[in-house]
C-alpha cells in the first residue's frame, strides 16, 4: 500500500503540524493550522501530518486535531495523516477520516517506557488492536497504518540502539499487520554510515512489504547528510517540518526535526522531483512563522534563496 505518485521521485511529508507545534510552548491557533497546510498543499505537499490524537490534558497543542483532519480533507490531493499512541487516539483518528494513521514505539525500551509508560512488547499489542479496528469495519480498510520506530540510532537514556533490535521490530510490525515501517533518529545520534548501512539492510529485508520512512533530526548538523544517505539506501519517503520546528523533549538543545524546504531544495538541486515549488513553499513558511510569535526557526535555503542557473540543475545519478 503506497501513497506515492508517479510523477514524483520522492514523497516529502510536511509533519510540522504535529511533531513541529508539540514542541512549541504557546497554542497555535485552528486557523493558522489549516492556513499553513493549505499553503503548504498549494505549493504541491502531497502528504501532511496535521495531528495527533492523545488526551488535550497532555498535549493542549494538539486539542482540535479531528477538526483539522475534518479540513484538511477537503483540500483536493492531499494526503492527511495523524498520530496515535494507542487503540482509543486510533479510533478517533480514523473516525475523524485521517487517510494515515501513525503509531510510535521506541526502539529504547527505557525510553518507550519514558514516553508512553509501557514496554515494547506492550506497545506492539497496542499496535494489534489498532489493526483489528482497522480490519473489521469494511469502511476503513484504505486506512493506512504506518509503524513507527523512534530512537533507532540511540536515545539520551540508554544511548545506542542495536541495528538487529530496529529490524527486529519491524518485522514484528509487519507480521502484526502494518502498511508501511518509519525509522527516526528521534535525538539525532545517526550518521550517514550508520543510517546508509541500517536502512540498506531494512530496504533489503522489507522493501518489497512495505513503504519504508525516514525521519531525521538535525540535533548535531547531521540531519539533510543523512537524508541523502538513506536516498541513497534506497529510501524513497522522508519526513520534514517546515522552519525545522520540533524536537524531542529528552534531547536538551536539540534543534529539531530536519528542515522541510531545506530537503526540498537538496532534492531538486539534484534533479530529484518531490512535486513542491520551492518559492511557494517559502510563502507557506511566512504564513506558518506568522502564527509563531517569538518561536525560533531554522534553515539555510530561506536565507540563500534560488542559486542562479537553478532551472537547468543536472539530473542526479
Amino acid at each position: 500500500m503506497t501513497m506515492r505518485r508517479n510523477d514524483i521521485d520522492v514523497l516529502i511529508q510536511e509533519v510540522g503540524p504535529r511533531d513541529g507545534l508539540q514542541a512549541v510552548s504557546a497554542v497555535y491557533p485552528t486557523e493558522g493550522k489549516l492556513a499553513w497546510i493549505r499553503a503548504e498543499a498549494a505549493a504541491g505537499v502531497r502528504q501532511i501530518q496535521v495531528g495527533s490524537f492523545v488526551p488535550p490534558k497532555l498535549l493542549p497543542q494538539m486539542a482540535d486535531s479531528a477538526e483539522v483532519v475534518s479540513a484538511a480533507k477537503k483540500i483536493e490531493g492531499l494526503t492527511v495523516s495523524s498520530l496515535a499512541p494507542n487503540l482509543r487516539g486510533a479510533e478517533d483518528a480514523i473516525r475523524a477520516g485521517s487517510d494515515i494513521v501513525n503509531f510510535v514505539l521506541s526502539a529504547s525500551e527505557e525510553h518507550n517506557q519514558r514516553n508512553v509508560r509501557c514496554s515494547i512488547e506492550e506497545s506492539l499489542e497496542r499496535f494489534s488492536q489498532i489493526v483489528e479496528f482497522r480490519n473489521t469495519d469494511p469502511a476503513f480498510r484504505d486506512v493506512v497504518l504506518s509503524g513507527g520506530i523512534a530512537t533507532s540510532f540511540g536515545c539520551t537514556i540508554a544511548g545506542q540502539v542495536e541495528e538487529k533490535t530496529v529490524l527486529d521490530i519491524a518485522q514484528r510490525y509487519l507480521e502484526l499487520g502494518a502498511d508501511r515501517i518509519g525509522i527516526a533518529d528521534t535525538v539525532g545520534y545517526a550518521n550517514p554510515a550508520q543510517v546508509r548501512r541500517l536502512f540498506t539492510r531494512a530496504v533489503n529485508l522489507f522493501g518489497d512489504d512495505a513503504n519504508i520512512g525516514a525521519h531525521f533530526h538535525d540535533t548535531r548538523g547531521l540531519g539533510i547528510s543523512n537524508v541523502f544517505a538513506a536516498y541513497e539506501a534506497g529510501v524513497r519517503e522522508f519526513d520534514g517540518s517546515l522552519g525545522g520546528l520540533g524536537g524531542c523533549p529528552y534531547a536538551p538543545g536539540a534543534t529539531g526535526n530536519i528542515v522541510t524546504d531545506d530537503a526540498v531544495f537538496m532534492f531538486e538541486s539534484m534533479g530529484v522531483r518531490t512535486g513542491i515549488d520551492l518559492e511557494k513553499l517559502l510563502a507557506a513558511r511566512q504564513i506558518m512563522e506568522s502564527y509563531l510569535g517569538d518561536e525560533p526557526t531554522h534553515g539555510a535555503f530561506v536565507k540563500a534563496g534560488l542559486p542562479k542557473g537553478f532551472d537547468s540543475r543536472p539530473q542526479y545519478v
